[in-house]
């Protein structure tokens, strides 16, 4: 049955839809020194140790990605930027989906405590012995330097929050479960991982939203579109890519396959129609938020709109995706 799936997937031709994107696209000048700055890091941290593992990571260019996400950050900065998010990368790949972990709750949930230490700041005599509980304990103290309490507060929940989520997805890969739309989409907020990027933003920036800014509901409800934005577009530029690995159980386009009874084209014509949606409402709030926002909270917003604009790019040149989609497979001009 699976080789016939795998066929019929492979004969159909597909049409990847285009997706709406206003906002600017930029790219840091110090991408190429703070990339290899950053892959020298994730060699040191042992996080991953396998040669073909890393020489993926090296081909992925995940630099790419944070130096658009991030266009106006300096050098020192930029390199603590690439490093986090290619924890979050390593940690997902090495630790959450490996063949050893990923259908295992427990020693997922076993490992919740160390992790939880570092962002809890809890005293303890015992060494960390979870490699990612290091560098994340690395990596805090790097970012405590340029964040106020509250940013750095407001970082560390969120990380927690991604963490604590994969707990979820390991026990639906257990039980072989696919979560219905609405459980994936309330929780791909937070197995995402973006939540812990945008809170770095203003700190990246070196300015501070107040925390009556960075609750502000319009605040909050472009936060949350970008986030929707970022991890939907992924999960459709990676469908092909992850139906080979946890037969995309946690990919919004296999959720509406499975749930909704559309066909894979359906599937992706249905998250660019909420994408676009996501766009729009994105457009309308920034209007409202220059009405009474900030220079700060502008920044911020600009901020969520180079990570949305640039994931985008990003991906349409990634290797890692494009060429696990058949080669017949139409793709839309680059935004």
């Amino acid at each position: 049955m699976a080789s016939t799936s795998a066929h019929a997937f492979e004969a159909t031709i597909l049409r990847i839809p285009p997706l709406r994107c206003p906002f600017p696209s930029e790219v840091n000048p110090h991408v190429e020194e703070a990339s290899q700055d950053s892959f020298a890091w994730l060699l040191d941290t042992g996080m991953l140790d396998h040669p073909d593992t890393l020489e993926r990571y090296r081909q992925a260019r995940f630099g790419w990605l944070t130096a658009r996400a991030y266009p106006l950050a300096d050098r020192e900065m930029l390199k603590l930027l690439m490093d986090w998010c290619i924890w979050l990368f390593a940690f997902d790949d090495g630790f959450c989906e490996s063949e050893r972990m990923s259908r295992r709750t427990g020693l997922i949930a076993r490992a919740l405590p160390e992790m939880f230490r570092v962002l809890h700041d809890i005293d303890s005599d015992d060494p960390l012995t979870n490699v990612f509980a290091r560098s994340l304990q690395e990596l805090k103290a790097r970012i405590a330097v340029h964040a106020e309490r509250d940013q750095l507060e407001r970082w560390c929940s969120a990380t927690r929050e991604y963490i604590f989520a994969q707990v979820w997805e390991a026990a639906n890969r257990e039980a072989d479960v696919v979560p219905t739309p609405e459980d994936y989409v309330f929780m791909r907020r937070r197995t995402g991982a973006m939540y812990p990027v945008y809170a770095l933003i203003d700190i990246a920036g070196g300015y501070r939203l107040t925390p009556e800014e960075w609750h502000h509901p319009d605040v909050r409800a472009l936060t949350e579109h970008a986030n929707d934005l970022v991890v939907w577009d992924n999960d459709l530029f990676s469908y092909a890519k992850e139906r080979t690995h946890d037969q995309a159980r946690h990919n919004l386009v296999n959720v509406l396959v499975t749930h909704r009874g559309y066909s894979v084209q359906e599937a992706l014509d249905e998250v660019a129609e909420m994408h676009d949606h996501a766009v729009a409402e994105m457009v309308r709030l920034r209007k409202s938020v220059e009405m009474w926002g900030s220079p700060a909270v502008d920044a911020y917003v600009t901020g969520l709109e180079h990570w949305v604009r640039g994931h985008i790019v990003y991906s349409l040149g990634s290797a890692r995706y494009i060429h696990a989609w058949p080669a017949n497979t139409l793709w839309p001009e680059a935004v």
